[in-house]
């Protein structure tokens, strides 16, 4: 039996086995903003999410042998969506993520981190599945032996295959520093960070170059202080550092829809459009 650990869509925990959902617990966040404009979700619940997940196993083989790992740009700025085009554009040459199913993948291809990420939310815990493992490498992705979840691995397997300027999203303080001591040069993006609390909050912003607001109130506080660039406001993306906003301004380019830009005191965070509650 396969067993994959979820947190997703306002942090509830959902347990699959096998290809079906067992467990689906409360979520810590009863609104989302992408959820209601993507999905039509006004609110967040065990059987919305379980609803969701369910659509997600039959519509890309979430969690299952037949998971596609090629998927089209879910949001205009997003954390897969970020770092797919500094592939693409040549500013990262790697990037270290986590697929369930294949735990840490290295890949230096655009299409393939995009496609791991887009769609997928918290992996917590999960077990090798040789589907997704055959996908990954043949779309040119490299795991760890055995497949498992370790991002400052992942970091160190990137650099020993010759990369140096490589991307790694961390949900953890421990994790970024980690990374940090292993490589400078490494772009740390600090995601799934809905529940942080403020001292983690804090050490995080300052050795992330970017990080996702997720939920977070903590992250929303301490981007005042931190954040040199935003992107979005409902579920903002916010660059810490030069190399960080070098990303999101690259993101940009590639949107082909109108974008407005200002210069202002940063965070900017519409009250209509905050997930309820922060946390």
């Amino acid at each position: 039996m396969d067993r994959h650990v979820l947190e997703t869509m306002g942090r509830a925990r959902v347990v699959v086995e096998d290809g079906k959902v067992v467990e689906v617990g409360k979520p810590a966040v009863r609104y989302c903003p992408l959820w209601a404009k993507i999905r039509g979700i006004e609110e967040l619940n065990e059987q919305t999410i379980k609803d969701n997940v369910e659509f997600r196993i039959r519509d890309f083989g979430m969690c299952t042998p037949n998971r596609r790992v090629e998927l089209g740009v879910f949001v205009n700025f997003g954390a897969s969506e970020t770092l797919m085009t500094a592939l693409r554009k040549g500013l990262l040459d790697a990037t270290v993520t986590v697929c369930e199913g294949a735990g840490t993948v290295v890949t230096s291809s655009p299409a393939l981190v995009q496609g791991i990420g887009a769609r997928l939310g918290g992996v917590m815990e999960t077990s090798p599945v040789e589907g997704i493992l055959n996908s990954i490498a043949r779309k040119g992705g490299i795991t760890l032996k055995p497949p498992a979840i370790d991002q400052p691995a992942g970091l160190q397997l990137a650099i020993r295959n010759g990369y140096k300027r490589v991307g790694v999203t961390v949900c953890t303080v421990a994790d970024a520093e980690e990374c940090r001591a292993i490589s400078e040069d490494a772009i740390i993006f600090g995601v799934h960070l809905t529940g942080i609390t403020r001292s983690d909050a804090a050490k995080l912003c300052r050795v992330a170059d970017l990080v996702t607001a997720c939920a977070s109130r903590h992250i929303r506080e301490q981007a005042e202080v931190h954040a040199i660039l935003q992107a979005g406001t409902a579920i903002p993306i916010f660059a810490l550092t030069p190399a960080g906003k070098e990303l999101l301004l690259e993101r940009a380019k590639e949107i082909e829809s109108r974008l407005f830009m200002s210069a202002m005191q940063l965070p900017v965070l519409p009250s209509d459009k905050q997930p309820a509650p922060l946390v």
